[in-house]
């Protein structure tokens, strides 16, 4: 296998998260940075065979680089749809290995599917012979009880015979039974070095490191490790701590935006999308902690998650909102 080169593109992502990760909370993480790794939320391999495809996989240009990450456990049919994932423009497959939810187990995907690496490897492989672009998995350090090093060390070791060369580490457990989602993200205890050890026992694989990483100084440290760090929801709710990644993590030489030179390119995507039929809150929910520490946040939110308000259709909503943020900004500590 060789060796990836030093500086990964996924040095910086964020995550797929359900209900969250659509394509009007990527277009604006994309405002913010420009090279950050961006993911789809999960997408069945059952939704685009018998569903409708371009509802799901639709995407504009500017939001590239993006990763589409598909939920499934039968090769033939993440194959298919790796496929259509690349005819449409991802730049990357990643296959969901680290979902806890009962609903994705009754498929059979997801978690549970740790605990068949085999299966696992046949996907991969029928997906990478049905594609050119990369195909990575995403996934947890054990299952259950199961706490040794080894589960994962052999999971790794097993999907990368069969040509993966990415894998994104969730370092927690998933708890399959007794934990929610939620409580599956905060209970089961973090544990990078089981991340930081497996970059050492395969140094040519692109390990990218995730949970609970909320600071670019995290980020920082972390990287001395690992090729990668995948932030989540601080990315979600703090929008703006993707800021300084451009320059920081890719050596980008422009300024950081100011969230007032957003907010105005968002509002240009707004009149957009409104023109296209779009509700209005379908973007704006996700802007939500653009101005968070900011003061005069909360009025901020209000406004913009005003369900009345926002049927209206006028973009003068941005103007109100703005009303509740000080002049100068003053920053909460």
């Amino acid at each position: 296998m060789t060796s990836l080169p030093r500086s990964s593109p996924r040095r910086v992502s964020v995550a797929p998260m359900m209900d969250w990760t659509d394509r009007h909370c990527r277009s604006l993480h994309r405002l913010i940075s420009r090279h950050t790794w961006l993911y789809t939320e999960m997408v069945t391999t059952g939704a685009l065979l018998y569903g409708d495809v371009a509802r799901h996989l639709a995407f504009s240009a500017e939001e590239a680089p993006v990763a589409l990450q598909l939920g499934g456990s039968e090769p033939d049919d993440l194959a298919r749809s790796a496929k259509l994932g690349e005819q449409w423009g991802y730049d990357e497959i990643n296959l969901n290995c680290g979902c806890p939810s009962e609903r994705v187990q009754r498929g059979a995907f997801g978690a549970c599917l740790m605990n068949e690496p085999q299966l696992v490897a046949d996907c991969v492989k029928a997906m990478r012979d049905a594609v050119s672009i990369p195909v990575t998995v995403k996934h947890r350090i054990g299952v259950d009880a199961v706490e040794e090093y080894e589960f994962v060390r052999d999971f790794v070791g097993t999907i990368a015979e069969a040509g993966c060369e990415v894998f994104i580490v969730h370092a927690r457990n998933a708890i399959l039974k007794g934990l929610s989602p939620k409580e599956n993200r905060e209970i089961p205890p973090l544990k990078y070095e089981y991340a930081y050890r497996l970059k050492r026992d395969f140094p040519a694989l692109e390990i990218i490191i995730n949970g609970g990483i909320k600071t670019l100084d995290e980020v920082d440290a972390h990287l001395q490790h690992v090729d990668g760090v995948m932030l989540g929801r601080e990315a979600y709710h703090n929008p703006y701590v993707l800021a300084e990644v451009d320059a920081r993590f890719y050596g980008a030489t422009e300024p950081p935006r100011t969230r007032e030179q957003i907010e105005a390119d968002l509002i240009r995507y707004c009149a957009d999308e409104l023109a296209g039929g779009t509700f209005l809150g379908a973007i704006t929910r996700h802007a939500l902690g653009l101005y968070r520490g900011v003061a005069g946040a909360r009025g901020w939110r209000r406004v913009l998650s005003d369900n009345k308000k926002l049927a209206a259709r006028d973009l003068a909503i941005f103007d109100e909102a703005r009303n509740y943020l000080r002049e100068p900004i003053e920053f909460i500590d």
